[in-house]
């Protein structure tokens, strides 16, 4: 990905900052989830989504099961090192060892990240250490 498409993925996503929290949302200003933030700034980038990305349940973080969220970022992102990761790339989160990757976020300046908090909005919070550890994967957006 080039730097032109990762500071046109971070200026979109800073636009989303203070969109209310919205389960399976993707409408900035409205509402809208991790997920949907994801598609709103992948819809900017090319013009329409990749895949329709189905119902998922509010709870679906705190179940095993397939690796829905890798699967589709494998399917549609390039792949990168964790280390590697520089502002508008994309990072997934699991919660649990062997937990499927349940949260997305896209990396922000100053060690920080830009996601949808629920509860909250989309927002841009520092990435802690045991947040870190967590990481299931890197991204960067395909040009």
């Amino acid at each position: 990905m080039s730097e032109e498409t990762r500071r046109r993925a971070l200026a979109i996503a800073r636009r989303w900052l203070g969109t209310p929290y919205r389960h399976q949302g993707s409408t900035q200003g409205v509402g809208c989830d991790c997920l949907g933030l994801l598609r709103g700034i992948w819809r900017e980038l090319h013009d329409s989504e990749p895949e329709e990305p189905g119902a998922y349940a509010i709870t679906w973080s705190l179940r095993a099961g397939p690796d829905r969220l890798l699967a589709a970022a494998e399917r549609h992102l390039v792949p990168i090192e964790p280390a590697e990761a520089l502002e508008g790339d994309v990072l997934l989160f699991r919660w649990r060892t062997g937990a499927p990757a349940t949260h997305c976020a896209l990396v922000d300046g100053g060690g920080r990240i830009i996601h949808a908090y629920q509860g909250s909005a989309v927002v841009s919070t520092a990435l802690p250490r045991s947040w870190r550890a967590r990481i299931a994967g890197a991204f960067r957006f395909p040009e």
